[in-house]
């Protein structure tokens, strides 16, 4: 039997005249400071993972997670073409990270009203391209309708468009294009979406890749440049570099070069703003550990001390330091894994109120999200479940030497 063991539960778990009149409150007060931590690291990275998931996700959705195209593209919409073969959609998709590739050509423009107008982007995609973004975030209205033969005049805009002219489903509406000669086309809105992300939502207009080959007097194969989706972003820098590297030294049909560039490389500030979240994620999850420390070790100081009488009379039998000591520290196991368990109760029920319910709302035009999102990694769980029970028990080490300052002969009279 394990004798360090046994008295411990005995301690912990003992009824009656066993309990001591100060432990009860200490056991709950340490308990409860495990409990507040956990929970609140729990929902401190549920809710900034969410947030990166959501915002990620909106930027990859309008462009993708790597593009390629020529290097002259970086700085504006008004592109060079690059050919496109099949062959070469068709090499991609060798790649098992390669979820999904599509061409693309973009073009800017100005709608017009009788009333108004605004500078836009037209983003023109053919028949291969995956909806599944603008689907998801459709308020109205449908997807416009592209065909291999036929050039199609429909487009989808966003609500910021349709708000600021006063536009809405079946209208029609003129975008006029700057080139030597300003052009007009005339478009019919067959859907509006919202995706809350301004900073695209008051710029981009989906319609058909034709009529920008049309405007530019491009052929068939020629496009902006090419999308890639890939089935996990954790692929992303590594796949950059390898197509990087792949299309370095090739050129299309017409003499272009290539150039391979990932959805971070296109927005460094977003990207660069999103990294700096983790900092907060982290200051955040060393305060909680440190709280929680902290009252784990007052905690265990007040049952040492009350347990005084009890460590003489061991000592006094025979009994070790380390042995004592290894008594005092099953208790404090028993104590995180109790405030470990509510800990998990209270945070995982937080997060599933507020991922189902969405209690907590936000500002969209601040934060691109309309309330506080939740997104659960059963790894991130576990690992700080185990961060938190290591943590908790190297910090209460220390507190644990205290036995061997008790001696058995005044101890034992200790009341």
């Amino acid at each position: 039997m394990n004798l360090e063991l046994f008295i411990a539960k005995r301690i912990h778990f003992g009824k009656g005249g066993e309990i001591q009149k100060v432990s009860p409150p200490a056991i709950r007060i340490a308990t409860i400071g495990v409990a507040l931590g956990l929970s609140v690291m729990i929902l401190a990275v549920a809710i900034v993972i969410g947030f990166k998931k959501e915002i990620r996700d909106k930027i990859i959705g309008f462009n993708s997670h790597i593009q390629i195209s020529t290097f002259d593209n970086n700085l504006s919409y008004e592109t060079h073409p690059i050919s496109i073969s099949t062959q070469q959609k068709d090499s991609l998709m060798q790649y098992p990270e390669i979820k999904h590739v599509e061409t693309f050509a973009t073009k800017p423009g100005i709608l017009k009203t009788n009333d108004s107008f605004m500078g836009i982007a037209l983003k023109g995609v053919s028949t291969d391209y995956d909806w599944s973004f603008f689907k998801s975030s459709l308020k109205e209205g449908t997807l416009p309708q592209i065909s291999d033969s036929l050039v199609s005049d429909e487009i989808i805009i966003s609500q910021y468009i349709a708000d600021k002219l006063h536009l809405s489903i079946n209208d029609n509406i003129l975008c006029y294009f700057v080139q030597e000669n300003i052009r007009a086309r005339k478009f019919k809105i067959s859907g509006i979406y919202q995706t809350n992300f301004t900073d695209y939502d008051k710029f981009f207009i989906i319609g058909d890749e034709k009529q920008i080959q049309k405007l530019n007097g491009w052929e068939k194969d020629q496009h902006s440049g090419i999308e890639i989706q890939l089935y996990s972003f954790n692929d992303l820098e590594r796949l950059t570099e390898e197509l990087y590297f792949k299309f370095l030294d090739q050129t299309d049909a017409y003499g272009e070069n290539y150039y391979v560039k990932s959805i971070k490389d296109q927005n460094p500030q977003l990207f660069s703003w999103l990294d700096l979240l983790d900092l907060n994620v982290w200051v955040i999850l060393i305060l909680m550990s440190i709280v929680a420390g902290f009252t784990m070790i007052s905690g265990l100081l007040i049952i040492i001390l009350e347990r005084t009488n009890m460590i003489g009379v061991l000592k006094a039998l025979g009994a070790s330091n380390l042995s004592i000591r290894k008594i005092f520290l099953y208790v404090a196991v028993f104590l995180v894994g109790k405030g470990l368990l509510w800990g998990n109760v209270i945070g995982l029920g937080l997060c599933a109120i507020q991922y189902y319910f969405k209690i907590i709302k936000l500002d969209p035009e601040i934060y691109y999200i309309t309330s506080v999102p939740i997104s659960l990694n059963i790894t991130y769980i576990i690992l700080l479940n185990i961060a938190s029970m290591a943590i908790s028990l190297l910090m209460l080490l220390g507190p644990s030497y205290l036995v061997s300052l008790i001696r058995p002969a005044k101890s034992i009279k200790f009341e």
